[in-house]
Order: structure tokens, then C-alpha cells, then sequence
């Protein structure tokens, strides 16, 4: 399968929602028990042959959401005091949670690389979360990261040819 490039990507997860949706809602009512185990062996296979610093369009496009632990770890690391850093670069959303004010990310690089990686927010490490235990009580967030994420929209699609429901 051809990766999507990032101009297709929008309509390519457009066009599929509806039967992706379909699908996932299959899966919650008769989830495999080997789900997590094809999910975690989708998602390796997917990102031995992804380099996400080709692409980085979740840093460009959507922010994540800031734990406190988050918050503490990255300001320590910009030496910077917890609510410095909040001021500086977060807001609270509708959620009550500590997003970015702004995208793409304050901590994007023009190459790509984050400034801040080695101590990124838990969001981040775990993005596309096509690797989460227990996927199918996130299917809700992967509908919306297959329009985000080349890989993610991969996964899906491997996903769908591989447990066909």
C-alpha cells in the first residue's frame, strides 16, 4: 500500500469515515480477543518503514494535551517554573485541559525535530496510539488521527484486510 501523501490524506480519511465508523462500531460490539496483539504488530510493521520527520503534520496541525506531570517534566527541563511555562505556552480548552494556544507547535523545528523530545508531553510519545491496549475503546480518536496521520491511515486500512469483521 502506497503512503498517502499529506495534500490526499484529508480526502482519503474523508471518503473512508463512513465506512471506517461502520467498521469500528463492528468491533466494539465483537471485539477479537487477539485485537491489541494484531493492533501492536500492525502498528511495528507500519513504523519500521515511517520516518515521522518526513511529515510531522500532528505538530503542524493539532496540539496535544499537557498532563500536569507534562508540565512540570518540560518546564524543569526549560528551567522554567510550572505556570511560567503554562503562561507562555498553554490554554485550557472547553475540556478543562492544558493545550497548546497556538499551532503548529511552539516546539516544531523547520527540520522537523522537536526542541522539547526527550521530554515531550505523553500525547506526543504515544501518537498515532494505534499501539493502546484496549484500541477499541479509542476508536474515536483514531477516526480522527487517520486524518492527521499517514501511518495511522495505514494501520486502518491494514487493519480492516486483516480482521475482517
Amino acid at each position: 500500500m502506497l503512503k498517502p501523501n499529506l495534500n490526499e490524506l484529508g480526502k482519503l480519511a474523508k471518503d473512508k469515515h463512513i465506512e471506517n465508523k461502520k467498521y469500528f462500531d463492528k468491533l466494539k460490539k465483537k471485539t477479537p480477543k487477539n485485537l491489541d496483539y494484531v493492533m501492536q504488530d500492525l502498528h511495528d510493521a507500519e513504523f519500521k518503514k515511517t520516518d515521522c520527520l518526513n511529515c510531522a503534520n500532528c505538530c503542524k496541525t493539532t496540539g496535544p494535551l499537557f498532563t500536569l506531570a507534562d508540565i512540570e517534566r518540560i518546564s524543569k527541563h526549560l528551567k522554567q517554573k510550572p505556570q511560567q511555562f503554562i503562561d507562555q505556552y498553554l490554554r485550557i480548552d472547553e475540556d478543562k485541559d492544558y493545550v497548546l494556544q497556538s499551532v503548529p507547535c511552539n516546539f516544531l523545528d523547520t527540520d522537523n525535530t522537536c526542541f522539547i523530545y526527550d521530554v515531550r508531553p505523553k500525547a506526543c510519545r504515544e501518537f498515532p496510539h494505534t499501539d493502546r491496549k484496549k484500541f477499541n475503546q479509542i476508536t474515536d480518536l483514531t477516526l480522527k488521527n487517520v486524518a492527521i496521520c499517514p501511518a495511522a491511515y495505514n494501520i486502518v486500512e491494514k487493519m480492516k484486510e486483516k480482521i475482517v469483521l
